[in-house]
């Protein structure tokens, strides 16, 4: 896999720029996935495991849960809705 951007490291991007390189890296790892039949319910359930072990294990438990008792209204709010674009 190739990085989707021409620096030494990641490391040398701002913080903004590194979310959009770790976005395209998953992204690229889920179109392969679901290349290869893995089902999408199965990659979002695993993504989220994966998310909040490396967050817990980063902030600790208590800092995640209470960075996931704000979750519901953020989604409730369509800020993880993919917005089409009408013409």
């Amino acid at each position: 896999m190739r990085p989707p951007f021409a620096f030494s490291t990641a490391r040398d991007l701002p913080d903004h720029e590194q979310k959009q390189a770790a976005l395209s890296y998953l992204n690229e790892a889920w179109a392969e996935a679901r290349h290869d039949g893995v089902d999408g319910d199965c990659l979002a359930q695993a993504s989220l495991f994966a998310a909040f072990a490396e967050l817990v294990g980063t902030y600790g438990e208590d800092a995640v849960a209470t960075f996931v008792e704000g979750l519901a209204g953020r989604v409730r709010n369509g800020e993880f809705s993919i917005a089409l674009a009408k013409q």
